[in-house]
């Protein structure tokens, strides 16, 4: 199980990883971008959300670090389910 929650923090850390490389590559914002550029984002990174909701501004490698712990977060409890609603062998 500890495997599978670390695993789940890296996809989280590469997907944010993405989209910091993507937002540098840009020339406008991507606060401006497409609407489904933009929801993708911030579906995708739930910092990202928070800062604008709150509005509070949040740097690059902030965003990596919250973006893993949040994906681990979320992996522990979908493992944990798994576990309990699988059924016993």
């Amino acid at each position: 199980m500890k495997f599978r929650i670390a695993i789940w923090g890296l996809v989280g850390f590469f997907v944010s990883a993405w989209w910091v490389i993507y937002a540098f590559a840009r020339t406008i914002p991507i606060t401006r971008a497409e609407p489904l550029v933009w929801n993708l984002a911030t579906l995708t990174e739930p910092i990202v959300w928070a800062s604008m909701r709150f509005n509070f501004g949040v740097r690059f490698y902030w965003v990596l670090v919250t973006n893993a712990a949040t994906y681990a977060l979320l992996g522990f409890a979908v493992e944990s389910l798994r576990r309990q609603l699988r059924p016993a062998r």
